[in-house]
């Protein structure tokens, strides 16, 4: 992402662009920029090693809640940040549990909507592994919400994306629902 870019965005908003603070801005934001999309060159299939071994009787839910999630909006490119919990029943293969931070980040560095996020991450998991079920939850704060517009602050936003039993039966859709807590605040 060149640089010039940033340069020519910045003399249409700032008073004095070519001050000594903000003369390196335009090569720190392209960077920035760079590492804030690099989701779009990882192929989330591939982050999710799966283990046979290990998962002999595991057919209940496995749960992984509070991942860290920072992306972009693609409608005003504003920051939008939150915890993302993910559960699912292992039909024969397991994930590391690693890897399950690593699917968030793959889809959360591209310019994105939080219920598209969701469903990147339940169909990757789905299709990866295929377990008996998926879910997918993720809460977080739009700072396209909180900055400009409406500018309500600490109002969240918490779509689902649920497949197979988390979706279809509802004592496992319950079940997924009750364990997905987020405990750290955002």
């Amino acid at each position: 992402m060149p640089s010039k870019i940033f340069q020519a965005l910045i003399g249409h908003v700032a008073p004095d662009p070519n001050r000594d603070g903000m003369k390196e801005t335009p090569d720190r934001a392209a960077e920035a920029w760079r590492f804030w999309c690099s989701g779009y060159t990882v192929d989330g299939a591939a982050l999710l090693k799966t283990f046979e071994d290990g998962a002999e009787g595991v057919d209940q839910l496995v749960v992984m809640c509070d991942i860290p999630m920072y992306s972009h909006c693609e409608h005003h490119l504003a920051p939008f940040f939150g915890r993302v919990c993910i559960g699912y029943i292992p039909s024969g293969r397991i994930v590391g549990l690693s890897k399950m931070n690593r699917l968030v980040e793959c889809f959360s560095r591209r310019l994105q909507t939080q219920e598209r996020i969701s469903n990147q991450i339940a169909d990757c998991m789905n299709d990866t592994l295929k377990p008996a079920g998926v879910g997918v939850i993720i809460k977080a704060r739009h700072m396209c919400v909180e900055s400009r517009g409406v500018r309500h602050q600490g109002s969240t936003t918490t779509p689902s994306a649920l497949r197979g039993v988390l979706r279809d039966e509802p004592d496992a859709r319950a079940e997924f629902f009750s364990l997905a807590k987020f405990e750290a605040q955002i």
